[in-house]
Order: C-alpha cells, then sequence, then structure tokens
C-alpha cells in the first residue's frame, strides 16, 4: 500500500467511488458521510497533494497572504476519520461500465455501485510555448510565487480571470508586467464592453502595460525557459517569465472514451446524473442542466466545486436533488473586489449602473426585455441575495429604479 492510500474498513456491501481530487470530490465525499452513507467511498486523485481550492492559487497563497494549510479542504486525518480510500497520485485511466468498475494508473480495478466524475478542468496550451508556465495546481502557484519574489518583468498572455490575478498579485509584488490580449478588451466575453473597461482602467492605473488586440508569433527562449514574447507584428517583449492565461478545458476524456455523453463538458440533468444513471458529474467538468435558466450550463469557477457535490450526493443516495444555485464568482484585484451571480446567455439590451463607476464601487446590472439576468458588485457588499432575488423573479424591473441608490434592491421585486 503506497503511502498516498489511506485504507477503509468495509462497512457495508455498496461502494461509491469518487474520480477527482480536488475541491468537488472532497466535498463529494464529506456529503456523502453527511448523507449517511455507510458504504466504501474511494477517493481517487491525479496528484499527490491533499485536494485543495484553486482559487488562493491567483490570489491569497501567490501573493504570500495564506499559508499553504490553509488550501486543504480537510487534513489527512479526516479522511482517516471519515473511512474514505484516499489514493492520490494515481489516476482513473478508464471506466469499465459493464464490469462497473474504475481502472487506476497501477493496474488497481475498483468496483463501484454509484460513480462521480469530478474531473474539473485543465489549461489551454499554447502552441510552441515551451518553457513557459501555467496555473492550475498549487505546485504552479508554488512556481510563480518564486518568479514573484526573484523575478523583475512578468509576461501574462491571456487577459481572462487568471491572467488578470497574477498580473495584479505581480504588479504588487513590484515586478514590470505586460499582459497582452488579443480582444479588444480583457474579460469583454464575459462582462461586454462597458464592464471589461474597467478593469482594463484598473490595470492600467496600477503600471501594467497592457497591450490589446495583439497576436503572438512566438515564445523566446533561454536556457530552456520563456524570456519574453515576440508579437506578430514584430514587436518584442522581453521577461523574466511568461505566463500562459488562456483558458481552460474540461477533462471528459474519461467520459467519452466510456461512452457517456459529452458536450462541453459531461451533460447531466439537474440531479448531477449523466447518461449512464449510475454516474454522476460535479464541478468545472459537469455541463448541468439548470431548471431556472432553462438550459445546461458549465461553469468553471469555485462555487460549482464548493456547492454541486452536496447535490449529486444526495442523488447517488436515492434521493429527489436538483441543482439550481445561480452560477455566481468572485475575484480580488488590488483595491478592488467583486461578486458576479447570474447568467447571461442570447445577449442582453443594456447595462444600468448603481453607485460610482470612476470610483470602482457600484453594482451593474444586465438586463434583456427589462429582466435581470446578471448583477455584479465591485466593492459594495451584502447585496449579492438581493440581486439572485431580481434574477431568479423574472420580473421586468425599471432601469431608472435600478441605478437609484436611494431604492432598496429589496423593494424592486413586488412580494
Amino acid at each position: 500500500m503506497s503511502a498516498n492510500t489511506v485504507s477503509s474498513n468495509t462497512r457495508a456491501t455498496r461502494a461509491f467511488v469518487i474520480v477527482g481530487g480536488g475541491l468537488a470530490g472532497a466535498k463529494a465525499a464529506e456529503a456523502l458521510r453527511g448523507g449517511g452513507f455507510d458504504g466504501t467511498i474511494s477517493l481517487i486523485g491525479e496528484e499527490g497533494h491533499l485536494p485543495y481550492e484553486r482559487p488562493p492559487l491567483s490570489k491569497d497563497y501567490l501573493a504570500g497572504k495564506a499559508d499553504r494549510d490553509s488550501v486543504f479542504v480537510h487534513d489527512q486525518a479526516w479522511y482517516h476519520q471519515q473511512e474514505v480510500d484516499l489514493r492520490l497520485g494515481n489516476p482513473a485511466t478508464a471506466i469499465d461500465r459493464a464490469a462497473r468498475q474504475v481502472l487506476l494508473a497501477d493496474g488497481a480495478r475498483l468496483p463501484y455501485d454509484k460513480l462521480l466524475i469530478a474531473t474539473g478542468a485543465r489549461p489551454r496550451r499554447l502552441a510552441d510555448a515551451s518553457g513557459a508556465h501555467y496555473l492550475r495546481t498549487i505546485d504552479d502557484s508554488d512556481r510563480l510565487k518564486e518568479i514573484l519574489a526573484t523575478g523583475s518583468h512578468l509576461a501574462v498572455i491571456g487577459g481572462g480571470w487568471i491572467g488578470l490575478e497574477v498580473a495584479a498579485a505581480a504588479c504588487q509584488a513590484g515586478l514590470q508586467v505586460t499582459v497582452l490580449e488579443s480582444l479588444e478588451l480583457p474579460l469583454v466575453r464575459v462582462l461586454g464592453p462597458q464592464m471589461a473597461q474597467v478593469f482594463a482602467d484598473l490595470h492600467r492605473s496600477a503600471g501594467v502595460d497592457l497591450r490589446l488586440g495583439v497576436r503572438i508569433h512566438e515564445i523566446l527562449q533561454r536556457g530552456g525557459k520563456a524570456a519574453g514574447v515576440r508579437l506578430d507584428d514584430g514587436t518584442t517583449i522581453g521577461a523574466d517569465a511568461v505566463l500562459v492565461g488562456i483558458g481552460a478545458t474540461p477533462n471528459t476524456g474519461l467520459a467519452a472514451d466510456a461512452g457517456l455523453e459529452v458536450s462541453n463538458g459531461i451533460v447531466t440533468t439537474a440531479s448531477l446524473r449523466t447518461s449512464d444513471p449510475d454516474i454522476f458529474a460535479a464541478g468545472d467538468v459537469a455541463s448541468a442542466f439548470h431548471p431556472l435558466l432553462g438550459e445546461h450550463v458549465r461553469v468553471e469557477h469555485w462555487a460549482n466545486a464548493l456547492k454541486q457535490p452536496a447535490v449529486a450526493a444526495a442523488a447517488m443516495l436515492g434521493q429527489d436533488a436538483s441543482y439550481e444555485e445561480l452560477p455566481y464568482f468572485y475575484t480580488d484585484q488590488y483595491d478592488l473586489g467583486m461578486e458576479y451571480v447570474g447568467h447571461v446567455s442570447g445577449g442582453y439590451d443594456q447595462v444600468v449602473v448603481r453607485g460610482d463607476l470612476e470610483a470602482r464601487q457600484f453594482i451593474a446590472f444586465w438586463l434583456k426585455d427589462g429582466r435581470v439576468k446578471a448583477g455584479m458588485n465591485v466593492n459594495i457588499w451584502d447585496v449579492a441575495d438581493s440581486i439572485k432575488v431580481l434574477i431568479r423573479s423574472g420580473q421586468a424591473v425599471s432601469a431608472q429604479a435600478l441605478a437609484d441608490p436611494g431604492r432598496a434592491l429589496s423593494d424592486l421585486v413586488p412580494g
């Protein structure tokens, strides 16, 4: 038995297997035990670390504001106490649905009565980017921390959430930072031009060299490490290190090879059940049907990995369960803290702002046909629940009332 395996006493004939050693996997094991399941739980992780949360890797942990132990979901003792068969550094290689077994890299075969896939996502790779950094794992974050401590110039390819959060941490650590984004604004596909401009202005005001509408020709190399970037127009940007942050791809390989329905993630019902009634999916990898939104939604953010496992666990235990939380994410960059809730699909008609946009202390609402589809509060707190009520109501709301800070959000929906 390896040092990374916690043995389990079999307490019942049923065996549940969780593939994925991240936040979603750990929370699923917790929810199963909390829900009274007394059978065998095996938790399979590709990495050799205990399951941990990923947001701190580009936020407080990267910036040195949180210690390493704070990122782990549970300590080692918890898995012993809960009799979770924890198999780390030993990834699943296949799912044999006919035999109802999960095959592991070391040749082991784990039988299952119910299976949860929580394999998350992986960074999109840039071709010919040898020596560049990516940020997905705690080891990735440790390498970037070393750069923030010893480097002088970081080039970031991609102006998404990861890229901008790392840029903020590097800038605050005293590094010169260049962010290279192919679109006309960072985050424009998520937030639209008006709100994306807020983040462009934020980084430029902090001293970041933000270059928009640029194309990467090649990653420059020195001694096997990325040492800068050459753009299509011939411009050369030297750097101590290059971070590539151009999005993520769901890890659907196991599911696809097993014949499960896959479309931008593993397709599930609202109860997180896949096309196989005994297999479930949760977290970044799940494209779950959302009853309120009326469509399948896959969200690569912490809240889904935190909350979906409880619903999946309940469904695995034979209970009626439905995941109906609205998509939610947050970011911290410099002195800006933000929460976003909702889902804008099919476009929007207007963005209504309440508060001071220039001071970066406001709430923005995305409206479609007069109805609030999403809201973002920036440096204003304790309003996310009220924004959720506005979205869930499905009622038309006056743009003038939304923009009026004198009107309580809780008063804008009758009843």
